[in-house]
C-alpha cells in the first residue's frame, strides 16, 4: 500500500473562506492536510493551533500517484489563499 501525507501551516484565507462539510465555510489562519492513499486523495483543514480537522468540500477526490496528490496539495493551498468559499480544486488531466 503506499500513502503520503502533506501539511502546510499558517494559511490565511482569502475573502469568502474554505467551504467544509461539517462547519461550512471557516475563514482565518488554517492548517491544510492532505492524505493520499489507494488512488484517493483526503484534503481537512483546521484553525492553526486547533485541534478539530474539517472536510474540505469536495474532498476526498480520486488522484492516482504520489506527485498527483502532492501537486494536488498545492492546488488546495493556493485555492484556500483565494477564499471565494474555496473547494477542493480538480487538476488538470
Amino acid at each position: 500500500m503506499s500513502f503520503a501525507s502533506w501539511t502546510t501551516t499558517g494559511v490565511y484565507t482569502g475573502r469568502g473562506g474554505v467551504l467544509t462539510v461539517e462547519a461550512g465555510v471557516i475563514t482565518g489562519d488554517l492548517t491544510v492536510h492532505t492524505t493520499w492513499a489507494e488512488g484517493e486523495a483526503r484534503v481537512a483543514v483546521q484553525y492553526s493551533g486547533a485541534s478539530d480537522w474539517f472536510t474540505m468540500s469536495g474532498s476526498p477526490v480520486p488522484c492516482s500517484s504520489e506527485p498527483d496528490s502532492r501537486d494536488l496539495h498545492d492546488a488546495v493551498v493556493e485555492a484556500v489563499r483565494e477564499g471565494h468559499g474555496a473547494t477542493v480544486p480538480t487538476l488538470p488531466a
